[in-house]
């Protein structure tokens, strides 16, 4: 057994798509190897901004030979039939089986050497890699056949044991050197093999681990950041953004003026991660603290203060383009703001966003007048949804739309508005997605539902619906969210009517199912009909689902399910009331008295929607109609028997359905 070494180096390889690469790398050259029966111990994969690699343990040196056996066709087929089995199989027809009138072929694959394996198979790999954005160099990209890597390849690195396995890539050809850091060793290095690449690439500043490059930047960030005695606002996604673009991460502290704080901290958050890519910290009382933390490439020899201060004074001028955008955005009101939005469309069917404002200020009040959400004013409803979308023509949301609301917020705080309209412009776009904040501030919650309702119901009703993976308007989300408030703070009222209902009924689906709740039972009430109301909806479902997880709801299903395939067979859609013209059996005739006193006791409880009284009364059937169905012969040669049994068994059906469609229901 022996190890193989593989290196892929070329220019920069942009962050976002460093770790996923890794993983496609380790995956197709597993996949590759498989198609010669060769599997390695194990693959271990690497990747820096420079260079994407994999060390694979455990190969043979040589593939084992494999007998291969093919079905062909009938020995009474068509000439034509034989001679393409042939060439399939590249062999001749004498040296063909024939089994019982069928041909079949055996083809004896004799073992390869593993290095030839591999010369066959990283050209594979690298011409099929599955980067998202490629690009073809040099002289050979003006043909469409020429290679495609994310940025031009520069060099190979290919080695099994010791042994150098010789592979050509568009003129480029495997060798045993690579290149150190850019600037610490900017000179070849002569690697041995697997087991020496990754410390001799250290010896030379470069962590070929991805994964140790971000556990060095999160710990040397918190222990820069403790020695001043503040602490870094954890952000995973940014260390690994600084590992994808260092091969010798060296986190560095820096300051900057402490009059910059009066700037929203949402600001300069932002103005740090995103376009400084620095981490933020906090000090000793829970503030942001006037500080960064930038990560370096080099061990500098002035212990970085140089590049701390090239930083802090980038960071000057973000955070100065900072301030000069919240001074000049209050120096209009938020209500002059809004008058812009007039020049703004939000779809050439649906107007301006003015337009779409307007509908969502009139939707919202509507909402607290009509008591579907109690605790707030209606004009301050109207007022909070009439400057919501205010701050989309700041210069603060131009430059960082993510603060879109959030600002909004801030500027009406700043002009004096009541703080609950201040809230509710803040947060009315809550939720975003799964795991955001819920409103549950009256006001809150009347202009966020107002403008999620809006959302769908106006693109719904210009005919432009999501299909398939398609969304460009993000209606599902927006249904998503109109679920989880409604259902967070236990509002009731039709939410929708049609096919705008179906819609919402897939997206509860997606939403109860990490909730844990079966999208069967949703099925199953859904499909009574009528059931606009998602909070009762899901009260009845969740009491469904309680009920049909015990031996009662498990038995009653399965007794209901015989009943209905009776019946169905029988052609009886509907009860009819039989008067009975023979003494019933003993079970025949409990089973009417359960029913006679269930019947009644369910319509009660769903129509007081007390669903788990309904699922209670239900539960009194589960051993009579085990009963009947033991002793009672249904299908009896008496037609006036067959008749009244048939329906007792519609009763029963109906009984159940009246709480919910049972025949929706799996297992």
């Amino acid at each position: 057994m022996t190890d193989f070494l593989l290196e892929l180096r070329c220019e920069e390889i942009p962050a976002r798509m460093q770790l996923k690469a890794s993983e496609d790398l380790a995956r197709l050259f597993t996949d590759e190897l498989a198609k010669t029966g060769l599997k390695p111990g194990s693959v271990e994969s690497f990747v820096t901004p420079r260079r994407l690699a994999l060390v694979a343990q455990g190969l043979p040196f040589e593939t084992a030979a494999v007998s291969e056996e093919f079905k062909g066709p009938r020995t009474s087929a068509p000439p034509q039939a034989l001679e393409g089995f042939l060439r399939k199989t590249g062999l001749t027809q004498d040296q063909l089986e024939d089994r019982d009138g069928v041909w079949f072929a055996v083809v004896n694959k004799p073992g390869r050497a593993t290095a030839e394996v591999l010369a066959d198979a990283v050209p594979a790999i690298v011409r099929a890699f599955p980067w998202p954005k490629s690009m073809r160099w040099g002289t050979a990209s003006q043909t469409t056949e020429s290679l495609r890597w994310v940025r031009p390849l520069q060099g190979i690195v290919a080695i099994l044991g010791e042994e150098l396995v010789d592979i050509e890539i568009e003129g480029i050809r495997s060798g045993y050197a690579t290149l150190g850091h850019r600037f610490h060793h900017p000179g070849e290095i002569t690697i041995g093999g697997a087991h020496d690449y990754v410390e001799k690439l250290r010896a030379c500043h470069v962590i070929a681990s991805h994964q140790e490059r971000q556990s060095i930047i999160e710990a040397k960030a918190a222990e820069a950041a403790a020695a001043r005695g503040y602490s870094v606002i954890e952000d995973k996604g940014l260390v690994a953004e600084n590992a994808g673009l260092t091969e010798w991460p060296v986190p560095l502290l820096g300051d900057f003026d402490p009059a910059f704080l009066e700037v929203p901290p949402e600001v300069i958050q932002l103005t740090l991660r995103i376009n400084q890519k620095y981490f933020v910290l906090r000090d000793g009382a829970g503030g942001l603290a006037p500080a960064f933390i930038c990560t370096a490439n080099i061990d500098a020899k002035d212990g970085g203060e140089a590049i701390i201060a090239g930083n802090r004074k980038v960071l000057a001028a973000r955070l100065s383009d900072a301030r000069f955008f919240w001074e000049q955005d209050r120096k209009t009101k938020l209500e002059d703001h809004a008058k812009k939005l007039e020049r703004i469309t939000f779809h050439e069917k649906l107007g301006t966003v003015a337009d779409k404002v307007e509908r969502v200020a009139k939707l919202a009040r509507w909402l607290v007048e009509s008591g579907i959400v109690h605790g707030a004013d209606a004009d301050l409803a109207g007022q909070a949804a009439r400057l919501a979308k205010a701050d989309l023509v700041t210069e603060m949301v131009g430059e960082f739309p993510e603060l879109q609301g959030v600002m909004g917020g801030y500027y009406a705080r700043a002009e004096g508005l009541p703080d609950p309209v201040a809230d509710a412009i803040r947060d009315h776009y809550k939720p975003v997605g799964q795991g955001d904040d819920v409103p549950t501030i009256p006001l809150t919650v009347a202009v966020a539902l107002a403008d999620k309702l809006d959302t769908v119901r106006s693109f719904f009703g210009i005919g432009e619906k999501p299909t398939g993976s398609r969304d460009p308007f993000a209606l599902r989300r927006a249904a998503l969210g109109v679920i989880q408030i409604v259902t967070a703070n236990n509002l009731r009222f039709p939410v929708a009517e049609g096919d705008l209902l179906d819609f919402f009924a897939d997206r509860l689906k997606v939403q109860q199912k990490e909730a844990g709740v079966r999208h069967d039972l949703i099925d199953a009430v859904f499909a009574l009909g009528g059931e606009d109301d998602l909070v009762r909806l899901l009260a009845r479902v969740k009491a469904l689902q309680s009920f049909i997880a015990t031996d009662d709801g498990s038995n009653l299903l399965a007794g209901y399910k015989r009943a209905a395939n009776i019946l169905k067979k029988e052609g009886v859609a509907a009860a009819e009331k039989v008067e009975l013209t023979y003494a019933p059996e003993q079970a025949e005739a409990d089973l009417i008295a359960a029913l006679d006193a269930a019947e009644p006791r369910a319509t009660a409880a769903v129509t007081a929607e007390d669903f788990e009284a309904a699922m209670a009364a239900l539960a009194t059937l589960r051993a009579p109609i085990d009963a009947f169905f033991e002793s009672v012969t249904v299908n009896d040669t008496d037609p006036a028997k067959r008749s009244a049994r048939l329906g007792l068994l519609a009763r029963v059906r109906d009984a159940v359905q009246a709480v919910a469609d049972f025949s929706k229901i799996t297992g």
